[in-house]
């Protein structure tokens, strides 16, 4: 859908039956884990091209038991598979949700930073003449200068590119 003006609400409600969902989510994967910086520099990466040297590795060996140790998990390695490619489809899922959410954020905001700017404008003006104003304008001004502008990106301009898998 083409972005146009967002005009709409989330009520109270609805952001906490959504935030239950995420815990829900969060309830169904309690395996789920946070690696350090180290620990994910060091751990082999799989990304769609090795997802089929995975599977075709597991399809041989469940074709050819006879050729591995019997110390060798077979089992625990077609579940090691079957959870990587479930997560994979999940994450796909979830970046894409993540971008929708981040795009949308980042255009009413963009439009609620312009309405405030309008309104500033007008409490300056309006303060030269309006009792009360002045202390207003003055707050407003001083928490203007306290922020740094940014001139919009031009439609020519790459828009962020969605995280890459690795290879």
């Amino acid at each position: 859908m083409p972005y146009t003006d967002i005009n709409t609400t989330l009520t109270d409600a609805e952001l906490q039956e959504i935030k239950q969902a995420i815990a829900t989510i969060q309830q169904k994967l309690p395996f789920l884990i946070t690696l350090s910086a180290e620990e994910r520099k060091r751990l082999y990466k799989m990304g769609d091209k090795r997802l089929a040297f995975v599977q075709n590795s597991l399809s041989a060996a469940q074709s050819n038991r006879n050729i591995l140790p019997a110390s060798f998990d077979l089992e625990g390695f077609a579940n090691d598979y079957r959870l990587a490619s479930n997560l994979s489809e999940l994450l796909m899922l979830l970046r894409q949700l993540t971008e929708q959410v981040d795009d949308t954020l980042m255009a009413v905001s963009s439009e609620a930073m312009s309405s405030s700017l309008t309104v500033y404008d007008y409490v300056k003006t309006a303060a030269k003449k309006t009792p009360g104003l002045k202390a207003i304008a003055e707050q407003l001004g001083s928490l203007f200068k306290a922020i740094k502008t940014k001139p919009a990106k031009s439609a020519a301009e790459p828009a962020n590119t969605p995280l890459k898998q690795a290879s």
